[in-house]
């Protein structure tokens, strides 16, 4: 049996399959992420997730061959990895279980482990990959820092656009309506409050304005398409330089794949990064995910144990994850 968990900043996914590709038990749970709830607390949010995971497939902790355990933040601060690390060791035996960074289980998902690269644009942003046994990633800096081109950053350029279409810093498009009509306010300023206030500074809440951006993209607002053809280019960049860290030779065309809200079901989102992907020239080729994070983190687990599930395992898995 092989867990795996992919702890997000809203929301962990838990996946319990076995040698031959069969999904045993799925599972969806609070955010495991310490920042948020601190370490005792978060403890006991992921204790409970892996619990009712093997619960439902009536497992004892003990039938875990490997588990691959991705947090939110791992890696990002050395003086918490080893409290990190000891997380999972309440239910599960330390020697039967790796932590990392959740945007290993993107890749580990979005590509089956294949060497190449994959982008997660969720509330935050980051590109992670692997190659020739060597691993890097760029971008994952935070909202304040860069996260560009993901929800957060989305948002925050369309609500900026709207300033400017206000106050005739630009003309105003399909985007100037939409959120007056969505943020309920009839005085343009009155925008500051809703986004300043309790609920608009909450990082996932503000995220959430994304959509939008989108919405208004999609009724013919050139200029809030251009955001999110701004945000493929960003991404894209996160890509080559992640291809660089790997050293990846300039004959070597490498698999690009994604995951996270931002190209969930939004066909402007995917069509911009291919195309900015298809522009930067650099020997890579798109993909289509194969698998969500929390069974890449599962995928990689059986990996990590030298027990890698073969193709006919791994069509299995697709055929179940297609299966309404």
């Amino acid at each position: 049996m092989f867990l795996g968990v992919d702890g997000g900043g809203t929301k962990t996914a838990y996946a319990l399959i076995d040698a031959a590709g069969r999904i045993r038990a799925r599972h969806v749970g609070p955010s495991v992420s310490h920042l948020a709830e601190g370490f005792v607390r978060s403890t006991e949010l992921l204790i409970g997730g892996i619990g009712a995971t093997l619960a439902k497939a009536a497992c004892p902790p003990a039938s875990v061959t490997f588990a691959f355990i991705g947090l939110p933040a791992y890696g990002e601060d050395s003086a918490t990895t080893a409290t990190m690390d000891a997380m999972p060791s309440a239910l599960l035996d330390v020697s039967s279980y790796r932590c990392g960074n959740d945007t290993v289980c993107s890749w580990a998902g979005s590509l089956a482990c294949e060497d190449g690269i994959s982008v997660i644009a969720g509330t935050g942003s980051v590109a992670y990959g692997q190659y020739a046994g060597r691993e890097a990633r760029a971008g994952g800096w935070g909202e304040l820092i860069g996260d560009e081109g993901s929800a957060y950053w989305i948002a925050r350029e369309g609500l900026n656009l709207f300033s400017r279409m206000s106050d005739g810093r630009t003309g105003r498009g399909p985007l100037y309506e939409l959120v007056r009509a969505r943020f309920g306010i009839a005085a343009d300023l009155d925008l500051c409050a809703r986004i300043y206030g309790e609920s608009g500074s909450v990082r996932s809440v503000f995220a959430q304005f994304a959509v939008l951006v989108h919405e208004a993209a999609q009724a013919g607002d050139a200029r809030a398409a251009a955001i999110f053809d701004r945000a493929a280019q960003e991404l894209v960049e996160c890509v080559i330089a992640v291809r660089r860290s790997l050293a990846v030779p300039e004959s070597v065309v490498l698999p690009v794949s994604h995951s996270g809200g931002v190209f969930n079901g939004a066909a402007l989102t995917c069509n911009a990064f291919r195309a900015a992907l298809e522009a930067a020239n650099h020997g890579f080729e798109y993909r289509t995910p194969l698998y969500s994070p929390e069974l890449g983190a599962a995928l990689y687990a059986a990996r990590l144990a030298k027990q890698p599930l073969d193709e006919t395992a791994l069509a299995t898995l697709r055929e179940q994850c297609s299966t309404p």
